[in-house]
């Protein structure tokens, strides 16, 4: 696939499955009437994300097939009664690069008709979007980054952040391993908004539960080399001695430093390791023995249910592979969208947006959610999660223990005085 994008089209016809309905979802068939319709008599869902670099196998191409899924539940779901049968997905590899990103969704607002942009991981590329869909008045739901900039000073009336953030992680990670592994923290983590984010919000949780931060660095990003030797090194020297190494990478750079953290043996040199942000597929890329034991904030789980699973079996008969949280997040956002289409009865964002604020919403991913009308937060269920020891896994991809659910009231932050919608 080139980088200009690809545009990709779903009917009733795809749909091949069982359909999710979802409970309080506007029903019945679309209220459009006087000048309320479709731009064009169609809509078009946008997917902007790394599909070739460091959180490609995270969400990445599949985030599309994710997408495709909800377009043709919906389609099955309402039928002829459906606003549209005309949906189709127009994608592009923003390169993990804020220029890209600002770039590729103007082409896809302005040349391409999208109504909707979703995903969009890279926290510094996020908030380019985020600047595009208020000028362009357009929405956009993130669901890849995790900045809390998103719902604070950065915060706009066409942009949603659907499935984490950076203060969901630290409150279940930083708390938890404080309280039960370590006072003393050494925290590595990428040099731009996500990461420094991260640090913030870790350092925050950390201190709060009685422990300290003896030393903090900052990593390239990308570190193309791949080689976090010098930082690895480094902490067992700190005086006091960090009881735990808090890495803040993701995808491929998690890889490496979990690598690295094992060939260095920091845990026999009585260095611990919490993981900030970790996808189902960084967990299969570096096996269970390689993280056995390790506890971590996740957003959803695809062997969490019964509903959940269901959900996987059909996503891994197209995708090839279990869904990471960002997949079953995406499938969530374009489904809740088409969802306050057909109540709107138009694809007009003012419309769309008044029909979502502080809705209630309950679905394969959003357990006990709600989006927040005062900084458009979607708050839902977290979970604190621990990969089992690899004689514990009894089947491909089922690396995860959930120990702990955390309510939504107590996952995510308060509504920031930062936010000015």
């Amino acid at each position: 696939m080139d980088g200009v994008g690809m545009r990709r089209t779903v009917g009733v016809a795809a749909a091949s499955a069982a359909v999710v309905l979802v409970a309080g979802c506007g029903g019945g068939g679309p209220q459009s009437g006087g000048d309320q319709k479709l731009t064009g008599d169609k809509i078009v869902l946008g997917v902007l994300n790394d599909q070739s670099g460091a959180y490609s196998e995270l969400s990445g191409k599949n985030s599309v097939t994710a997408v495709e899924m909800a377009i043709a539940d919906f389609t099955a779901k309402y039928g002829d009664k459906a606003v549209t049968k005309d949906i189709t997905v127009e994608t592009a590899d923003h390169q993990n690069k804020p220029d890209v990103a600002n770039s590729k969704a103007q082409e896809m607002y302005d040349r391409k008709g999208v109504d909707l942009i979703l995903d969009v991981p890279t926290s510094s590329a996020a908030l380019k979007v985020a600047d595009v869909a208020k000028e362009k008045k357009k929405l956009y739901f993130n669901i890849g980054a995790a900045t809390t900039d998103l719902t604070g000073k950065s915060c706009n009336k066409y942009t949603f952040h659907y499935a984490y953030d950076t203060y969901m992680l630290a409150n279940g990670t930083g708390k938890t391993t404080t309280e039960q592994i370590g006072k003393n923290w050494y925290i590595l983590y990428p040099n731009y908004a996500f990461g420094q984010d991260m640090e913030k919000s870790f350092s925050t949780a950390i201190t709060a539960a009685g422990g300290k931060v003896v030393g903090k660095d900052g990593a390239p990003f990308p570190n193309t080399s791949g080689d976090f030797s010098t930082f690895l090194l480094k902490a067992p020297t700190l005086n006091p001695k960090p009881d735990v190494l808090g890495t803040m990478q993701a995808g491929a750079e998690l890889v490496n430093v979990v690598k690295q953290y094992n060939e260095f043996k920091l845990r026999d040199k009585g260095v611990g390791l919490a993981v900030g942000l970790m996808f189902l597929t960084d967990i299969h890329s570096l096996t269970p023995a390689a993280l056995a034991g390790t506890t971590y904030t996740d957003a959803w789980y695809w062997n969490f249910d019964a509903k959940n699973r269901e959900f996987a079996d059909r996503f891994q008969q197209k995708a090839g592979t279990r869904p990471t949280f960002a997949h079953a997040a995406n499938y969530s956002a374009a489904l809740q969208y088409l969802e306050a289409v057909q109540a709107a009865g138009t694809d007009d964002a003012d419309a769309v947006v008044k029909g979502l604020e502080g809705k209630t919403v309950e679905d394969v991913f959003l357990r006990n959610g709600k989006i927040r009308a005062e900084d458009h937060r979607v708050v839902h269920d977290a979970y604190l999660a621990q990969v089992k020891q690899q004689s514990e896994v009894t089947e491909p991809w089922d690396y995860v223990k959930v120990l702990k659910t955390i309510p939504a009231a107590e996952a995510f932050r308060t509504p920031s005085a930062d936010c000015k919608l």
